[in-house]
């Protein structure tokens, strides 16, 4: 991958299919996803490349595995790994393990590094059912230390599961990134994402990102012109080497995300680090 090259890094983008044709939600809570968004595509991995490539970007690829609360079998990481390493100019692979899978995850996160070449770990508290905080988890982020490689926490609301009864069982409160300070404290060395705007918690968002030297935050799954004036504030100030650009892809397009993004009151000098150099350094891709 040639960073020098690139236009942006994209640090959030979703495998939703698999090439076989599997899902990475149930078609309830993919539905409802579909519905919030107001519907996307679902491109394979190889064809997020090419649009990728297209753009003169690289993007940050991952699947959810939430087997254990949903009962639906995920999207292999091996086959995310394998087409990310099959486009590497532009695609970069993430993992997901379920922390619910105990040792056999610690296993696994560390024969998908070792083996696959994963650069990072993606979690999403609300639709795995399990708090970040919580004890279970804390073996495999141990590993992910170890490694030295980032997790990727999502906080905030979610639409997966939104307006269905109960909405679909995804507790929101999982999602409150104050449960990530905990995980930033027990494992100091850990590098930290807080995906999303995280509403309703954006100040204790800002917080922890502010307090805690190697937590991080990405701007993905809300277009810039709705974001809080206090955190375009603090992306401005404070936070300029710790924000990253995200776009949510395929629910919210890079074309989209840019677009609204240039209409952002953004000094001169911290665009680039936002849209490429803070995420080249956190990922080691070298020295933008």
């Amino acid at each position: 991958m040639n960073v020098d090259e690139l236009v942006a890094i994209d640090v959030h983008t979703h495998a939703e299919v698999s090439a076989d044709g599997h899902a990475s939600l149930g078609d309830e809570l993919a539905g409802a996803s579909a519905k919030y968004f107001k519907g996307h595509s679902r491109p394979t991995v190889p064809e997020m490349a090419a649009y990728y490539r297209e753009r003169r970007m690289a993007a940050v690829v991952f699947t959810v595995d939430a087997e254990h609360a949903t009962g639906h079998p995920r999207i292999s990481n091996e086959e995310v790994a394998a087409s990310c390493a099959a486009h590497a100019d532009v695609l970069i692979p993430f993992a997901s393990v379920d922390p619910w899978k105990g040792r056999a995850g610690v296993r696994e996160a560390r024969r998908l590094v070792a083996e696959h070449g994963v650069r990072g770990f993606k979690f999403h508290p609300s639709v795995q059912g399990m708090a970040p905080d919580d004890r279970a988890a804390y073996p495999l982020y141990e590993a992910i230390e170890e490694m030295g490689v980032p997790a990727l926490f999502h906080t905030g609301q979610t639409g997966i599961g939104a307006g269905l009864p109960g909405g679909g069982g995804i507790r929101l409160k999982y999602s409150n990134p104050m449960l990530v300070d905990d995980v930033a404290v027990d494992f100091p060395e850990l590098r930290i994402i807080l995906a999303h705007p995280s509403f309703p918690w954006q100040d204790e968002a800002l917080a922890v990102a502010t307090h805690k030297p190697y937590v991080y935050i990405d701007l993905s799954g809300w277009s810039p012109k709705y974001f809080p004036p206090l955190l375009v504030r603090y992306a401005n100030t404070l936070l300029k080497d710790k924000v990253l650009f995200g776009s949510d892809y395929p629910m919210i397009t890079p074309d989209r995300w840019l677009a609204d993004f240039d209409a952002l009151d953004i000094k001169p000098e911290v665009r680039p680090k936002i849209l490429k150099d803070n995420a080249a350094r956190l990922l080691g891709l070298g020295s933008p």
